[in-house]
C-alpha cells in the first residue's frame, strides 16, 4: 500500500471519529482492531494508540530514531527543521 492511500484512509477514519462518537469510541479503545477494519496493513507486533487533541492539550509525537541514523545526520536534520504550526491557527514550535 501506498503512504497516499495510507493518507486517504487515515483521513476517512479521522472524519469518521468526528462524526460519529461511537465509531471514535471504538477508535480510541481498539485502535489495531478499528485500522484494520478501515485497510490499513498493520506490522504484526507493533501497538498502536490514538490520541484525542483538544482546545487546551496539544500532541507532539516523537519518532523513534532510525537505526541507521548517524550522529552527523542527526546533527544536519536538527539544523533543517521548519516551524510547525497547528492548523487550526494554534501554536506553533
Amino acid at each position: 500500500m501506498t503512504n497516499e492511500e495510507n493518507l486517504k484512509i487515515t483521513g476517512r477514519i479521522i472524519a469518521k471519529a468526528w462524526a460519529d462518537e461511537g465509531y471514535k469510541a471504538r477508535l480510541l479503545a481498539d485502535p489495531a482492531a478499528v485500522l484494520t477494519a478501515e485497510g490499513l496493513d498493520l506490522p504484526t507486533g507493533t501497538t498502536f494508540r490514538v490520541v484525542e487533541d483538544s482546545a487546551t492539550v496539544q500532541t507532539l509525537v516523537l519518532p523513534a530514531r532510525p537505526a541507521d541514523m548517524s550522529d552527523d545526520d542527526l546533527d544536519r536534520a536538527a539544523g533543517g527543521l521548519s516551524m510547525l504550526c497547528d492548523p487550526r491557527g494554534g501554536f506553533c514550535f
